[in-house]
């Protein structure tokens, strides 16, 4: 079946949430208690090791080959506007979004503060001079900001519009 990669990572997700569900079920029907004197087959769940055995292979596969197809074409996919795969994609936007989070701190110094102490009593003020200029990092600011933006509007384009096919 032909999938976009936003449509195979939400099956992904949903397998994975199956699958943990499935565990979840057999944990609670490979044993059972009961009390003495009590009809020990009146209250033991239905449970077969090997179905639930054959039942995580098979959703386990699905799972692998999945999680394949998506690392292949995220691995083989450029988005053009950038000439770098979705993989690498996927670890500059980090990168990008770090970079973001510095230079807003930065941004929002006063070039000149008091530097205030808990708990320190003294007569000497302390200032802390900024050591950069401010409109240089407000304007790598904005470009970071509008590159990220960029950057998450490319791969969301490709991962809606480009499609992968999966063998099941």
């Amino acid at each position: 079946m032909t999938y976009t990669s936003a449509q195979a990572a939400k099956l992904l997700r949903r397998l994975n949430d199956e699958y943990a569900a499935m565990l979840e079920r057999e944990a609670l029907s490979r044993e059972f208690n009961a009390a003495v004197g009590e009809n020990v087959d009146a209250v033991r769940p239905a449970y077969s090791y090997a179905d639930a055995q054959a039942a995580q292979r098979e959703l386990e596969e699905k799972i692998r080959k999945l999680k394949h197809a998506l690392n292949l074409f995220n691995a083989t996919h450029v988005i053009p506007e950038f000439g770098i795969t979705i993989d690498e994609m996927l670890v500059y936007i980090p990168q990008l979004t770090k970079r973001k989070s510095k230079l807003a701190e930065m941004k929002s110094k006063l070039p000149k503060y008091r530097v205030a102490e808990l708990g320190r009593i003294s007569n000497i003020i302390d200032y802390t001079y900024l050591n950069y200029d401010l409109s240089e990092v407000e304007a790598d600011y904005a470009r970071v900001s509008d590159e990220l933006a960029n950057a998450q509007l490319a791969l969301d384009a490709i991962n809606n519009r480009d499609t992968l096919e999966l063998p099941f």
